[in-house]
């Protein structure tokens, strides 16, 4: 089994969910080769994980990606193309598959092999279930970041460098001018311990718990849209369906009920602790540990027992 593995980056570093992709591939006992666009130090850093690497340069937009990927397939003939799971790749990836005839799978957070088919999983229904695809041919596949570990860096592999020309007429459009708002910058996506705070919590006062326990765990803060819509902390904190979705080694949920809308985006942790004063909130469904009882009185328990642990 060949796969294809584009490598999104943000122009200085490759993102963390297209490296996990390298295990994807692994998985499935899958021959990888690696597409690398814009930067060649990302591609040289990506060929140390021991796997192949296309090197081109040229845009990065929506239009010149699709052309670039259109052609990469034609070229290696792959069985699977893998992409991480991100706004961008929402958006290409479907349109390489509508172009080429190709299954697409959107979203997976799992893959494994039977009878030499592969079986792609993906949460459905805000969540709810989990349903298992199966794909005639090639597919175009999107990984949701965290379902799969980051590779270690094993032995250089080569790194090819191609000239792919975009022929002027299938660039549709053109970005010619990039706005970014300045916001706080919070990296939910990528980090291994997350503390959120829900409705629950009760007031922007008691919020404060929840930021001092992920100080002390040395985790990022995040939390659901009411707390936000309550203007306990910035959007840019928000994990959900409407947010970020996570998937972080630790997930600790403070006074959330446990929502689809929110649940759906942190059900790909590695362990989840809930604290709740309802035994039959919706969030310990999907606990590890369930902790029946009053958020503000446990969480600073929690945050003393955690200094102490840390002071050892």
């Amino acid at each position: 089994m060949k796969a294809l593995l584009f490598i999104e980056t943000d122009g200085e570093k490759a993102l963390g969910g297209s490296i996990e992709l390298i295990n994807a591939a692994k998985a499935l006992d899958a021959e990888g080769t690696a597409l690398v666009v814009g930067n060649k130090a990302i591609a040289d850093t990506i060929a140390a994980f021991g796997i192949p690497v296309i090197f081109t340069d040229t845009a990065t937009d929506c239009d010149t990606l699709t052309e670039l990927l259109s052609e990469t397939v034609k070229e290696e003939n792959p069985d699977i193309v893998l992409l991480a799971n991100t706004t961008l790749a929402k958006d290409v990836a479907p349109r390489i598959a509508g172009r080429m005839n190709l299954g697409c799978v959107s979203d997976v957070i799992g893959m494994s092999k039977a009878d030499d088919k592969v079986i792609y999983t993906r949460p459905a229904y805000g969540g709810t279930i989990l349903e298992h695809i199966e794909v005639e041919g090639t597919a175009v596949v999107t990984v949701r970041n965290g379902s799969f570990p980051k590779p270690e860096a094993t032995s250089n592999a080569d790194v090819t460098e191609k000239k792919i020309e975009i022929p002027a007429d299938a660039i549709k459009a053109k970005i010619i001018n990039t706005v970014k708002e300045i916001s706080e910058s919070v990296n939910l996506e990528e980090a291994e311990v997350i503390v959120s705070g829900g409705r629950g919590m009760g007031s922007a006062e008691n919020f404060k718990l929840v930021e001092e326990l992920a100080r002390v765990l040395g985790g990022v803060v995040g939390a659901t849209r009411p707390a936000i819509e309550d203007g306990w902390i910035s959007r840019a904190h928000q994990v959900g369906q409407s947010g970020k979705i996570v998937a972080p080694k630790l997930y600790i949920a403070c006074g959330i009920s446990g929502a689809t809308q929110h649940t759906s985006g942190m059900t790909g942790s590695n362990y989840i602790v809930a604290i709740n004063k309802d035994e039959e909130a919706p969030i310990f469904e999907v606990a590890n540990v369930a902790i029946v009882g009053n958020v503000n009185e446990i969480l600073p328990i929690m945050i003393e027992e955690m200094k102490k642990a840390k002071a050892e």
